[in-house]
């Protein structure tokens, strides 16, 4: 059975920690992982980004793409971190590690586990830019992304 770890938090993480955690007593013969930062700059201009979530509804959703990934492969450890609370170009927004005998299963549960939080999981992005702010709509590439998983 695999480790799994779930948080939304405020606050940042140390993305090498979580990878040596995953890693455990040796078992584990490949980490694959995620991560996202607040895009800023020539990237879309982007001053802030403010997250949102709904307190209980986001982690159970989140463990539920979780348990789907474990249905799939024999992973030994999962990790997900996603910040919410207002966050500035070049900060860290997701972690999603995961821990396998073999780099296959790892690579493609975290992509699976990735594909499957951007679209199912109850998070909202509000961002701001010099011409004001806006709520992010789900963009067509990240539904793409996910039915490719879907028999």
């Amino acid at each position: 059975m695999a480790q799994v770890s779930i948080n939304v938090q405020h606050e940042d993480f140390d993305a090498g920690a979580e990878l040596d955690a995953l890693s455990g007593n040796g078992a584990a013969g490949a980490v694959a992982s995620f991560l996202g930062y607040v895009r800023g700059g020539d990237a879309g201009g982007i001053l802030a980004m403010t997250l949102e979530h709904y307190p209980g509804m986001t982690e159970r959703a989140l463990a539920d793409i979780v348990a789907l990934a474990q249905e799939r492969w024999s992973l030994l450890g999962v990790r997900v971190i996603h910040r919410v609370g207002r966050l500035l170009p070049g900060e860290r927004i997701v972690f999603v590690g995961v821990a396998g005998s073999h780099r296959g299963e790892a690579f493609s549960a975290c992509q699976f586990i990735m594909d499957y939080l951007k679209t199912q999981a109850p998070f909202w992005k509000k961002e701001e830019t010099a011409n004001g702010a806006h709520w992010v709509d789900a963009r067509d590439s990240d539904d793409a992304a996910l039915a490719r998983w879907r028999p």
